[in-house]
């Protein structure tokens, strides 16, 4: 059993609900994110998304997009940002999933990074801009490699959708709260709900909602029917907010903790 489904199972049996915290590599530097990545799991984090930045991230909203923008200053590549995360792994056992696009993992070789992110301790990939129908080969490298692979599903996702991701998902299926990009708002579409009960018919994975939480209280609202919630924009727009801090990964702990209140 991975750590991604030992982390749901346990969860399961305790009767709680997952949470799942965002952050972009590299923002502001490796070294903080490292901490981060710490202070998040200390934190109770279910799952660390770590999202790669990329130069063109047009699934996310202004937030995230500027985060991307602060890392890529530091001029890393993945081959960094694995050694970070191999470093962070011998003090956390919070399973870790990288969250990106597809152009940074094939400039960095599909294999290469099978290899290297099961070597650094991550546990799974998602990749946005990659849909079941052209994610064999890296399915079958992470596959290879005992990593998950995980798939985004939408309000706008037919049954036939739905069924796919379900046959080439694994560890769990991010499901979209709404259309468009990440970003935080003040109420959380009910599409969302309908959404999470339309793909547990295909599905005995756990489904994490996301985009656009961003409240202790859209946070509890969610977990009523979802297995975990994903916060990214707020927490990203906490550190922006926060950047010049001496103690930024701490807060960023509390900040997560009181968002999962």
């Amino acid at each position: 059993m991975g750590r991604i489904e030992n982390g749901f199972t346990k969860l399961k049996q305790q009767g709680r609900r997952g949470f799942i915290p965002f952050i972009t590599a590299g923002d502001p530097d490796l070294a903080i994110t490292e901490q981060i990545l710490i202070e998040l799991a200390h934190a109770g984090a279910t799952v660390i998304e770590l999202g790669v930045p990329f130069s063109d991230p047009m699934a996310d909203g202004p937030v995230i997009q500027r985060a991307s923008e602060r890392a890529l200053k530091n001029s890393f590549g993945l081959a960094e940002l694995l050694e970070m995360v191999a470093r962070a792994r011998t003090r956390i056992d919070t399973p870790i999933i990288l969250f990106s696009y597809f152009n940074p993992l094939l400039q960095f070789g599909i294999k290469r990074l099978a290899h290297r992110a099961k070597a650094s301790g991550v546990d799974g990939v998602l990749v946005t801009d990659l849909s079941p129908e052209e994610s064999g080969e890296l399915e079958t490298e992470l596959r290879a490699h005992s990593l998950d692979m995980i798939f985004l599903v939408a309000p706008t996702s037919t049954d036939e959708r739905l069924k796919l991701v379900a046959e080439h998902a694994s560890g769990f299926v991010y499901a979209v709260a709404r259309t468009g990009v990440t970003g935080t708002r003040e109420t959380v579409s009910v599409e969302a709900e309908k959404l999470v009960k339309r793909m547990r018919k295909f599905t005995s994975l756990p489904i994490a909602v996301g985009f656009g939480i961003s409240s202790a209280q859209q946070v509890k609202d969610v977990q009523r029917y979802a297995d975990a919630v994903v916060v990214g924009s707020a927490i990203v727009a906490e550190m922006e907010r926060l950047t010049d801090a001496s103690d930024l990964a701490q807060k960023i702990g509390e900040f997560t903790r009181a968002l999962n209140s």
